[in-house]
């Protein structure tokens, strides 16, 4: 599996992000084509190989026209939205934004919608989330792990005045990660380059077991006295392929709901996009039963979702929280079975072994048609899948 270690040495950054990228061997021509699919006028993508204490590095430098002070999360996500860049980083650029707008919008005490955000309102900011993105789809990096972050001391200039170092938008969205402190003063983590660290990497520690096959340095703007640099490593690695990616969880206490109505519910919440629902029974107050009715989804469907939440049942209120979660890569085969064709999923788990899980809908269905057992049906399915693979299967 490609796996790639970020070396915060001076922290983090969008460009420094992007630097590494550049210099471990991402295209330039391709990310600026790629770039200008992106609906923003004027603006340039220069690259240029710069010293920092001894370090040759790459520091890339967005160029953009008069930007707006600030402007409303809607606004922004519209501009990648209205791209032609890949739905997958589509996905994860409203992802990027809306860790730093959530953080935004509690240390405010506004509604997410409503906060107006001064990190990445600017058209530079988007087009590096954007363009770091980009780059590790296209150098295909399936595990990111990172050091901890250094948080540097001092003050820099905000909308609002003096800000301290490390600013109170990173500290939050770092919130759950391994942080270190540094001596130097200057602003080392960005909250733009810590949400971009924490919706890349798995995991964060130390420099993980690996095939080293190159190595980039990503530049940062100022001259310190430590090289102002971030290191990337890309090597080969034999562990499982494992995403990580921060979900919403949306749930409400509901004890006046017609229990024939959930099916309802959780088939217009799925459809609306939500990642799985589940009900769980619960005693309220003066002893009444209830249900928790519960909402995984992705951050960008919260709003939809919670507006079917209070559309379509009772409930007064729905509470928020954001959830960390790793997933297996996982991608799908038919095979062809005495019973049927049944479609499996295929997870790997590093090592040559893969996990298999049958369909259970194309089981059900086989299983119907033949008079065989759901059990023969799906033991024949990964019996197939094995085979085909020719590799070890691991039922978990």
């Amino acid at each position: 599996m490609k796996t790639a270690y970020l070396d915060c040495i001076a922290g983090a950054s969008g460009d420094m992000l992007l630097g590494a990228l550049i210099d471990v061997g991402l295209d330039v021509e391709w990310l600026r084509a790629e770039l200008g699919k992106l609906p923003i006028e004027g603006w340039q993508l220069n690259v240029s190989k710069v010293d920092k204490n001894g370090f040759a590095a790459t520091k890339v430098d967005v160029v953009v026209g008069a930007q707006p002070h600030s402007r409303p999360l809607p606004v922004i996500e519209k501009v990648v939205m209205d791209s032609g860049v890949s739905e997958s980083v589509k996905r994860r650029a409203i992802e990027v934004m809306r860790l730093i707008a959530v953080e935004e919008a509690a240390i405010h005490g506004m509604p997410l919608e409503e906060v107006h955000l001064h990190e990445v309102s600017g058209e530079d900011a988007i087009i590096d989330i954007v363009g770091t993105l980009l780059g590790v789809e296209k150098l295909g990096l399936e595990r990111i792990i990172c050091s901890p972050l250094p948080l540097g001391r001092g003050f820099i200039d905000g909308a609002h005045g003096a800000i301290p170092l490390p600013a109170p938008a990173a500290v939050a969205i770092l919130k759950g990660l391994p942080v270190t402190g540094s001596e130097i003063e200057a602003e080392l983590v960005t909250p733009t380059g810590a949400a971009l660290v924490k919706h890349l990497a798995v995991s964060f520690g130390g420099l993980p077991t690996m095939t080293l096959q190159s190595v980039g340095y990503g530049a940062g703007t100022w001259n310190l006295k430590i090289p102002n640099l971030l290191r990337l490593f890309v090597g080969e690695s034999d562990d499982a392929a494992v995403e990580a990616e921060f979900v919403s969880l949306l749930e409400s206490n509901i004890d006046n709901e017609n229990p024939e109505h959930f099916q309802h519910v959780m088939e217009l919440l799925f459809n609306a996009g939500a990642l799985d629902v589940w009900l769980v029974p619960a005693q309220m107050k003066k002893n009444r039963p209830a249900v928790v009715l519960s909402v995984l989804c992705r951050p960008a469907d919260v709003a939809a979702l919670t507006t079917l939440m209070f559309r379509h049942t009772p409930t007064l209120g729905v509470r928020q929280s954001e959830l960390r979660r790793a997933t297996l890569q996982r991608r799908m085969m038919e095979v062809e079975t005495t019973f049927g064709r049944v479609r499996v999923k295929i997870a790997d788990l590093g090592g040559g072994k893969k996990k298999i899980a049958p369909e259970y809908e194309d089981c059900a269905a086989c299983a119907r048609s033949s008079g065989a057992s759901i059990d023969d049906v799906s033991f024949a399915a990964r019996a197939a899948a094995t085979l085909q693979l020719g590799l070890v299967a691991d039922d978990g």
